[in-house]
């Protein structure tokens, strides 16, 4: 689990062709990843699994609980807690989706995505997906983890929010303080086998987010954690700062992480407090 968190797991992108459709069929993604051989040794290196984190943890999450991951976060979490967050989007709720306006396509852009290794390639190219997929009824509709959450800022902000504060939301305890404190256990820092040249430095995983450090990705605090999404969105916690941020937006950057956009939006928040 430790491996699949971190991701860590050396099944940062499918082999074999997979196509767009073949993401929205569950049973087939998540049967390929079991079966393929992973790019590296499970635990040695980390690598980002852009599309297959969420069918790897979703799996597992489905196989223990007996519910679809988009069905257990609704049901045990936000349900419960009345936040506007869904993985996959209900047809009653389609017309409150904005619509993704793709980032213009640099030639940096273009000559850094011609650096890339074959790993990378497959973790963001395979299936090579963006805004016009994104935006289409079968993409909305299918659960897909790891790219298509849909909700608003102030429901990333209350889902990071537990993580702030300990795991509790308001008077509700959700995981307890040990759990809560063990998603920013570092496994180790290194250069990640996907995102390469395009993020030219050391970074860390912890059990399921990533850890601030000394890039101060999520602010001043080295212990401060969070997510970066493509195109610009970004959730954070910083439990020492009682702190946690939530932006989304439908003009994607070209920037994997560390969009300007959050990055002075971090940088204000921290000024203020």
């Amino acid at each position: 689990m430790r491996h699949l968190l971190s991701h860590r797991a050396g099944l940062a992108g499918l082999r074999e062709p997979h196509s767009a459709a073949d993401l929205y069929d569950w049973e087939l993604t998540t049967a390929r990843l079991a079966s393929m051989e992973p790019w590296w040794e499970p635990g040695t290196v980390s690598g980002y699994h852009a599309l297959t984190y969420g069918h790897l943890i979703g799996e597992v999450i489905r196989r223990v609980s007996g519910l679809m991951p988009g069905e257990f976060l609704e049901q045990e979490i936000t349900g419960p807690l009345g936040i506007d967050f869904t993985i996959g989007l209900p047809d009653k709720e389609s017309d409150r989706a904005a619509e993704l306006v793709p980032a213009q396509v640099t030639a940096d852009s273009a000559a850094l995505l011609a650096q890339l290794p074959a790993v990378a390639l497959a973790a963001v190219g395979n299936p090579a997906v963006g805004a016009r997929e994104a935006n289409t009824p079968q993409w909305r509709r299918a659960e897909i983890p790891a790219a298509n959450g849909h909700g608003t800022a102030r429901a990333v902000c209350a889902l990071y929010g537990i993580l702030a504060r300990g795991g509790r939301h308001g008077d509700r305890r959700i995981l307890s303080a040990e759990a809560a404190e063990r998603v920013r256990e570092g496994q180790g820092a290194c250069r990640d086998l996907v995102l390469g040249p395009g993020f030219p430095h050391d970074t860390e995983v912890g059990l399921g987010l990533w850890l601030s450090g000394r890039n101060a990705s999520y602010g001043p605090n080295p212990r401060a954690f969070g997510h970066d999404g493509f195109g610009g969105s970004c959730g954070l916690a910083d439990p020492e700062s009682d702190l946690s941020l939530g932006y989304v937006m439908n003009r994607m950057g070209p920037h994997i992480a560390d969009d300007p956009r959050k990055m002075a939006l971090i940088e204000a928040v921290h000024t203020a407090l």
